[in-house]
């Protein structure tokens, strides 16, 4: 008995040392480089392209609706002869990007930028997708540029663009590694370990169990390939979106008299004006851009890795997806989450976090019910990210090695191992993991499209020329851009 309670012991303490190394590590890193490098870009790509995510928001709602579209403006044939997928839709990639960004950043993220920094981080959330939502079209219109032909549909990201753009091998291969790290593996845990602590704080169910059923789930999805991925996907985000929005309104419309106050409290608590709770400025804005930035994931890199899959007649199209991607994401789902708990005013309660806080607040607001609701939701949510998630780090294993063993040991790590691990981690070793990793990628993204960005521009302007001109499908030819002709292997 003894020798177990030493092991649980040495276990305990060896988490504790290893969340106070990786903490102090994050605090520099956010704190004096990662924000200022976000903020930064976001303005100068929103300069540049002439505040395209305000501008033609219009344009990004109606290519939602467009099917798959090949090189020359005609709709493909999206099955083969025994029915199936061949091709993936603007709405599709979309889907599959959306399902990575509306996920436990949503519900247990935001709760958690207010319960560390206040309800002024959420000021900062939506200053990050504001501005980052330029970033986001810039990279994924990058991804589309540079992507390359993959059996039934494509494949790219930024270790695509990096090695044909920057003709830097070791750099594509960094940043392939980091998002491995980052999505397919640490990701994934954090998601594993939200749904486990909502069905524990709803039903009492065990979070071994939970992770155990989560993982055989998660590997008969990611074996079906994205196809699969993008089918299941595509069913899931809209459902799970729209429930959860409508059930924010409902409660937003409940206490309508309080939203005035709610926003006064948020932009005083911002720039420290009213430290409601938190550590002060400071603590607002790096928990605000820190969660917001794993929400809607503008500028990390991520989303381009799904956005390069689709197949459509101009690059441009799947950055304006991606753009309005960051929206949907911070400012619509976040914001809900948000509300809901500033409504409740729980958020100073220093025993509430996480999801827990999150869960706190809506069954204040309508009942027993809102813990269940959550649970539901959050399984909806977290499970279609950690397919969303795994996605990422397979184009990225498939760019390091065609060894398909290799991606057998990923598929399982990923889908299982790390599931299971998210189950059983405490909550402050699993975001402290992801924060770690994210920064690195971050800032690797972030260097290669602040150098690829002047094509993005290009882009930009050629696509709108032709809307212009008239032409209702703009359509890009690699023959536009003739000092990297040879480096584009699409189109054609």
């Amino acid at each position: 008995m003894s020798h177990l309670f030493c092991i649980f012991a040495a276990k305990i303490r060896l988490e504790e040392v290893m969340n106070e190394l990786i903490t102090a590590v994050n605090d520099v890193i956010w704190s004096y480089v990662l924000i200022a490098a976000l903020v930064g870009c976001g303005f100068w790509f929103t300069w540049r392209t002439r505040f395209v995510q305000f501008r033609m928001v219009g344009e990004m709602i109606r290519l939602l609706t467009e099917s798959a579209v090949d090189t020359v403006g005609q709709q493909v044939q999206e099955k083969d002869v025994k029915g199936r997928k061949r091709h993936i839709s603007s709405f599709q990639a979309f889907a599959v990007s959306v399902a990575t960004r509306v996920g436990t950043g949503n519900l247990a993220g935001v709760a958690t930028a207010i319960a560390i920094g206040g309800p002024g981080a959420v000021f900062w959330m939506w200053l990050i997708a504001l501005v980052g939502s330029s970033t986001a079209f810039v990279e994924s219109t990058l991804a589309q540029l540079y992507k390359q032909k993959h059996k039934d549909s494509f494949i790219g990201g930024p270790a695509y663009y990096i090695q044909k753009g920057l003709k830097q091998r070791w750099m594509a291969v960094l940043f392939a590694i980091l998002i491995t790290c980052q999505f397919g593996l640490s990701n994934n845990s954090i998601q594993a370990n939200t749904i486990c602590g909502a069905m524990h704080e709803a039903f009492g169910w065990s979070p071994v169990w939970v992770g155990a059923v989560l993982a055989v789930m998660a590997l008969f999805i990611v074996f079906g390939g994205i196809q699969r991925i993008a089918h299941v996907s595509s069913v899931l985000v809209p459902v799970m979106a729209v429930g959860y929005v409508i059930l924010a309104v409902v409660v937003i419309v409940m206490n309508i008299h309080l939203i005035p106050h709610v926003f006064k409290v948020i932009v005083l608590d911002a720039f420290g004006f009213s430290q409601v709770a938190g550590g002060g400025i400071g603590a607002a804005m790096m928990n605000g851009i820190k969660r917001g930035l794993f929400s809607n994931e503008a500028g990390e890199g991520s989303a381009p890795n799904v956005a390069a899959t689709a197949t459509t007649s101009h690059p441009v199209k799947q950055g304006l997806i991606q753009a309005l991607g960051v929206f949907t994401d911070t400012l619509l789902v976040c914001s809900c989450t948000a509300f809901i708990i500033l409504i409740s005013g729980l958020y100073s309660v220093p025993e509430l976090n996480g999801i827990a806080l999150t869960q706190s607040a809506l069954q204040s607001e309508v009942g027993a019910a809102g813990p269940v609701f959550v649970a539901i939701a959050i399984f909806l949510f977290a499970f279609s990210s950690i397919i969303g998630n795994y996605y990422y780090g397979e184009a990225n294993i498939r760019f390091i090695t065609p060894n398909t063993t290799v991606m057998t040991l990923y598929r399982i790590s990923s889908a299982g191992l790390m599931v299971i691990f998210g189950a059983v981690a405490s909550f402050e070793l699993v975001w402290n993991i992801v924060d770690f990793f994210m920064a690195f990628l971050t800032a690797c993204n972030l260097v290669a499209i602040v150098l690829l960005g002047r094509y993005a521009f290009r882009l930009l302007d050629d696509y709108r020329q032709q809307k212009r001109s008239g032409i209702k499908e703009p359509v890009f030819h690699r023959s536009k851009l003739p000092e990297i002709e040879n480096d584009l292997e699409c189109w054609e």
